[in-house]
């Protein structure tokens, strides 16, 4: 898939006032096995990248304490009011931030998080781009930083060849496409230590914890 981040942006704010009701139920279970395998711990700093309407920086924050703080960015304007609201509405407000910005040219300074989370978000980069979107991760990492990453996954079968054709046709609509999960990160230079397989409407997901 090749398009703007100005097309982009525009189809998901599109997309933010229905987006839980289309996908984000179905995506709901894999945020949260991602975010176990995550073990966010208290005091933590924690960066979701393509935080969408939210969900998953709530479920983070409760996981955080008085003392950590969940990050939010995403590149949707409409995405983010939506996730402004649920926080408003959640009184967790203090300890959540969230950021307009692009996965590939993060806005914070380098090592600032114990760990970067990401669901079904990498996928969403055209292919030259997955490895500045994982370098911008190690930069803003501390030390032996986490990463996890739930993706859809480039495996074998025909639901996987019915998606990428209408992926092909519809790329406004069907953006996701399966990726190497395991193999981007790696070749970023990560040390896998987890991956998990699951399906989703038929699709291989795969969850991968990586450190720096």
């Amino acid at each position: 898939m090749s398009r703007s981040k100005e097309a982009t942006r525009a189809s998901y704010d599109r997309l933010s006032p229905w987006y839980d009701l289309i996908g984000g139920w179905a995506e709901k279970k894999h945020v949260q096995a991602g975010l176990g395998l995550l073990q966010a711990c208290e005091g933590e700093w924690i960066l979701e990248i393509g935080s969408g309407t939210g969900n998953g920086l709530l479920a983070l924050r409760h996981s955080l304490g008085a003392s950590g703080r969940a990050y939010g960015v995403d590149l949707s304007t409409g995405m983010l009011g939506a996730a402004r609201r649920k926080v408003r509405s959640s009184r967790l407000g203090e300890r959540v931030e969230l950021s307009q910005g692009d996965g590939a040219r993060l806005p914070f300074e380098a090592g600032c998080f114990e760990a970067v989370f990401m669901s079904f978000t990498l996928e969403l980069f055209d292919a030259h781009k997955i490895p500045e979107v994982l370098g911008e991760c190690r930069r803003v990492l501390r030390g032996a930083g986490r990463i996890c990453v739930v993706a859809l996954s480039e495996k074998t079968g025909w639901m996987v060849r019915l998606y990428e054709a209408a992926h092909d046709k519809l790329p406004n609509v069907v953006d996701c496409r399966p990726i190497h999960v395991q193999q981007v990160i790696e070749d970023a230079r990560f040390r896998v230590m987890n991956v998990r397989e699951t399906t989703m409407w038929g699709l291989p997901v795969e969850t991968v914890l990586a450190i720096k």
